[in-house]
């Protein structure tokens, strides 16, 4: 076991490509062709043409859970150790699980695809937005979120670096939410280009057939320890595991709270293992001694593993 924690991103981070990187290692084509079977889906020519369907949410969501899985097996294959930690930001806990071997790549490609389905059919389109609130305290956006919501649903729900949190829920309530942190002090407030709102009270309809949906895949126990995005705990037990989950649909990501519990295990090292430099970023924010190195190629894997 290493002193490292491994990181895996989400929805956000897919663009035509994104695996440049690792030209001449056929395991990355392999995993998309692998996918591809699976979801009868052609997920390589997604991130090698221009394209509509890279960022439409039932796409996205297998699509960067397989650039995560083809990294972390490229990662395996020129020989990187184990880390002793991982965690997911939001979608790419389902990509850490997979790595930490809890769930079957082929059964967690169905199982994100429906996840995606069943949040996109949860809200009708144009009905919920989100929206980065830049430059105020977690508490002010919590508060922001109360005062704007005027009986509808409007929280913080990506607490993502310090003076950087996500609000979600109905889109009037998300625009009252932004003029309101602008007044504020914000120095930003941006609308966030998806078509669900993530992590809110308006995934609850979705989270319950994500429970039932979960009654039939299979869950172990992870051989490399995972975090979870709702309460920054990892377990053995699978039914622990698709309960974390399950919440994590209608909860808040508390990433600011993962990276500081890994840098409280005594790690200061870690890497980004799939598509951008997202998590990397933050990372560095979150904690100034941290390192968090992207793997975004075959150099980058060789250079982290001769470190490591």
């Amino acid at each position: 076991m290493q002193n490292f924690a491994f990181f895996f991103p989400g929805q956000g981070s897919q663009s035509v490509g994104m695996m440049a990187g690792f030209e001449g290692m056929p395991i990355i084509q392999e995993t998309y062709q692998q996918a591809s079977d699976i979801l009868k889906t052609d997920f390589w020519s997604m991130v090698t043409e221009p394209n509509e369907l890279l960022n439409q949410t039932q796409h996205t969501q297998p699509l960067m859970l397989t650039a995560g899985v083809a990294t972390w097996r490229a990662y395996q294959q020129l020989g990187g150790n184990p880390p002793a930690v991982m965690a997911g930001h939001s979608l790419g806990e389902y990509t850490a699980l997979v790595a930490a071997e809890a769930i079957r790549f082929e059964d967690a490609l169905p199982l994100v695809k429906f996840r995606a389905e069943v949040m996109q059919s949860a809200v009708p389109e144009g009905q919920g937005a989100m929206a980065a609130i830049l430059g105020l305290d977690d508490d002010v956006v919590r508060a922001v979120c109360a005062e704007s919501a005027h009986g509808e649903v409007l929280e913080a729900v990506n607490f993502n670096s310090p003076g950087q949190v996500v609000i979600a829920g109905n889109k009037a309530a998300v625009e009252r939410g932004m003029e309101l942190a602008k007044s504020k002090g914000a120095k930003r407030a941006l609308p966030l280009p998806v078509s669900v709102p993530s992590h809110c009270a308006l995934m609850k309809p979705a989270a319950e057939k994500l429970a039932d949906y979960l009654k039939s895949v299979n869950v172990h126990a992870p051989r490399i320890k995972v975090l979870h995005n709702t309460d920054v705990q990892s377990y053995a037990d699978a039914a622990a595991i698709k309960q974390a989950l399950v919440k994590q649909l209608f909860s808040s990501v508390r990433w600011v709270e993962t990276v500081q519990q890994v840098h409280q295990l005594g790690i200061s090292a870690a890497a980004e293992c799939g598509p951008g430099k997202v998590l990397a970023g933050l990372t560095k924010r979150i904690v100034a001694d941290m390192s968090c190195v992207a793997l975004v190629s075959q150099a980058s894997i060789t250079e982290f593993i001769s470190q490591k």
